[in-house]
């Protein structure tokens, strides 16, 4: 059910997966394109290896998007956006548990520009990102520097009538000599521009990083005590049960179980044959299905798929989000009933009966689904929420088929099996307990949407404790209210409780109690995927915690050889999740915590930190230079140069010269394994 619900949760760019192996599986070729005299397209051409991908563009708040970075033009305007070109696959990543648009074998990425006439001057870096099913590249750029000059057209003779003329591109390679801008004149015909070679940008000089030997390569060292690696895999099925979940709550609501038996007997009554009758309700089960199933696609449809991605990361649609699901719980509640205008359902009744055939039956089963919105809108709007922010074309329809066999399987059975119905429990008020527990359970969750814009603005009004005394009283009112120790407009009177809904009562309340040591710092490791971070939480009392003592490689290392402890390097991402994983479910080991906090100088190193370096440092990496801009850059490429690998989470454990202590540990959840991975590395120390 977790992992169900983490499928809108996505969070930031995060690499997420394990790889103890040095990879660059994308060769990306750059070019300057001539469309007219005074247009041109910059061609990013990136060579795949076989197994590996590149990510597209827009892709919200999950995978590197590739990206176009402009860092100093002249005499040049861009024109729209960066567009994707080649066969783009959408399809469901397991490293990030959202879907993804990427090019596999060969893509391309275009830039348009305009010249507005005299030099010009164009440099950048594209940023995209690369994975396999397992491991992720960090964010990796490819720069560009282009210059030349756009020549006006020259006039003709006087007495002739002017040509109107488009300038002519001309360009100047950047490497090797910089050589003087030439004009030439303008011909009839249209002179394609010369495309130069992408060069670095000019940086503020500064020592090459890893002339220092703490950042001396022990790639060798490192893979002389072995490799390991660990994969998590997760399928479109989640998405289907999700949906077939929510179907087979709305089958006990108060719109759609009563109808079940009345629906089923009218087709078993409408003729005297009864296979006619058994196939016209198992129409009538297919109609619901292909209904909702066009729901879905619509969905998609109107928003697009790049569109439903950023649903999930944007802060107002998450507003929008949390209101919706507020209003949908106030619904369920019995404030108000949420309805379609009945004029809609009575047209499309008065069509089934003027029709026959199967048109009759699929209008009968178009009635129904008007009929019950005001109990299934709630449920298929937060399923559609879930899903649609995958951003994926079939996820939405995936997730409505799931709600639609579910709902359709009872009219289906009770047909083929008549003598069920006079099984079927009484409707009453007990279908009114599962309106309102559902209440409870969207006014939960609409609060982890209103988390996620919080922490993109930045507002800090729902820290952890906040969010965290907010679902205690949800779940506790929520058991209380099952208890029947709460009533709303719709109860019953009887005070009887039911066995099932007596159970019900105690685990809400037990939840409610198990978060309780949540609000002075204890991790709740079950659900971990639903409240904000543990560094938003003001109240700290759990002593166990772990935290990095540097985030800086060097002081770091310096202040552990002054201690005469080991170091354990950790190369994470602010949005890796199975890094978020690791801090939670194994770090709060007491064992664990014990060792990293007392034995060990914790170096945590954030491979995609934005903040931008003092200087610019120029390397030279597989004979290629790059140019490092960030704190994150330099941490990334400390990974690769002196570790020989790229991504993360990534643990190593090194002894006060840099050299390695054990073998790298990548993402396992395995307690026993890590602390044997710790000790191994302190008993190597000690030698």
């Amino acid at each position: 059910m977790k992992k169900i619900i983490a499928l809108a949760l996505v969070l930031f760019v995060g690499i997420c997966s394990v790889s103890a192996q040095m990879h660059d599986p994308v060769k990306m070729k750059t070019e300057l394109k001539s469309l007219s005299n005074n247009e041109a397209e910059i061609i990013f051409t990136a060579t795949i290896d076989a197994g590996w991908h590149v990510y597209s563009t827009e892709l919200g708040d999950g995978p590197t998007s590739a990206t176009f970075n402009v860092e100093k033009k002249e005499g040049v305007e861009l024109v729209g956006k960066l567009t994707p070109r080649g066969k783009e696959i959408a399809k469901f990543d397991n490293i990030f548990e959202m879907n993804v648009r990427y090019f596999e074998t060969t893509g391309q990425f275009v830039q348009k520009v305009k010249f507005t006439g005299g030099p010009y001057v164009l440099e950048g870096y594209l940023e995209f990102g690369a994975c396999d099913d397992e491991s992720c590249l960090p964010p990796t750029a490819e720069e560009f520097s282009y210059k030349g000059e756009v020549a006006a057209a020259t006039k003709p003779a006087a007495k002739e009538e002017p040509k109107k003329e488009e300038p002519v591109i001309v360009t100047t390679p950047v490497l090797g000599k910089n050589e003087p801008a030439k004009t030439e004149p303008a011909e009839a015909s249209v002179t394609e521009p010369t495309a130069t070679e992408p060069v670095a940008p000019a940086t503020t000089s500064a020592e090459v990083v890893n002339s220092n030997d703490l950042w001396k390569p022990v790639i060798s060292e490192l893979r002389a005590f072995g490799e390991e690696q660990e994969t998590k895999d997760m399928s479109w099925l989640y998405i289907f049960f999700a949906g077939f979940l929510g179907g087979l709550v709305a089958l006990f609501t108060p719109c759609v179980w009563p109808i079940i038996p009345m629906t089923v007997s009218f087709f078993l009554k409408r003729t005297k044959d009864k296979k006619k009758g058994i196939r016209d309700a198992i129409t009538y089960g297919i109609s619901i299905v292909v209904i909702y199933v066009t729901l879905g696609l619509a969905i998609t449809l109107i928003f697009g798929a790049s569109a439903l991605n950023a649903l999930s990361t944007n802060a107002v649609f998450n507003i929008l989000f949390f209101l919706m699901l507020v209003i949908f719980a106030a619904s369920f509640f019995g404030a108000f009933e949420i309805k379609l205008p009945s004029k809609w359902s009575t047209a499309v009744d008065s069509k089934a009966e003027a029709t026959s055939g199967l048109l009759s039956i699929f209008l009968m089963a178009f009635t129904l689904s008007l009929v019950s919105f005001s109990c299934t809108g709630p449920i298929i709007g937060f399923l559609l929420v879930e899903v649609s922010t995958t951003g994926s074309v079939v996820a939405p329809a995936i997730g409505m088929f799931g709600f639609a066999i579910a709902l359709a399987l009872p009219f289906t059975l009770f047909a083929l099996f008549p003598s069920w119905l006079k099984s079927m429990p009484k409707s009453g008020g007990w279908m009114n307990v599962i309106k309102v527990t559902l209440g409870f359970l969207e006014l939960a969750f609409a609060l982890k949407f209103l988390s996620v814009a919080d922490l993109a603005y930045g507002w800090g009004l729902l820290d952890r404790e906040t969010f965290l005394a907010l679902w205690i009283v949800i779940f506790g009112l929520l058991g209380l209210y099952l208890l029947g120790k709460i009533k709303f407009a719709h109860d019953d009177d009887d005070n009887k409780i039911s066995v099932s809904r007596f159970f019900m009562g105690l685990i809400s309340l037990a939840f409610a109690v198990y978060m309780i040591p949540g609000l002075w710092g204890a991790p709740l490791k079950a659900i971990s995927a639903f409240s904000p971070p543990i560094n938003t939480q003001d109240f700290n009392l759990y002593s166990n915690d772990v935290h990095a003592k540097f985030d800086d490689y060097e002081a770091g290392m310096a202040y552990a050889k002054q201690m005469g402890k080991p170091v354990m390097l950790d190369f994470t991402g602010y949005g890796c999740v199975n890094c978020r994983e690791m801090e939670v479910k194994v770090w709060t080991d007491n064992k664990v915590g014990s060792l990293i906090n007392n034995d060990y100088v914790l170096i945590t190193l954030y491979v995609d930190n934005k903040e931008p370096l003092p200087e610019r440092i120029k390397v030279t990496e597989n004979g290629k230079e790059r140019t490092l801009r960030t704190l994150g850059d330099k941490w990334s490429y400390l990974q690769r140069v002196k570790f020989g690998a790229n991504a993360q989470p990534f643990y190593v454990l090194v002894d006060n010269d840099g050299n390695p202590l054990n073998k790298s540990y990548a993402y396992d959840e395995d307690v026993a394994k890590y602390i044997e991975f710790l000790q191994g590395g302190l008993k190597n120390y000690k030698k």
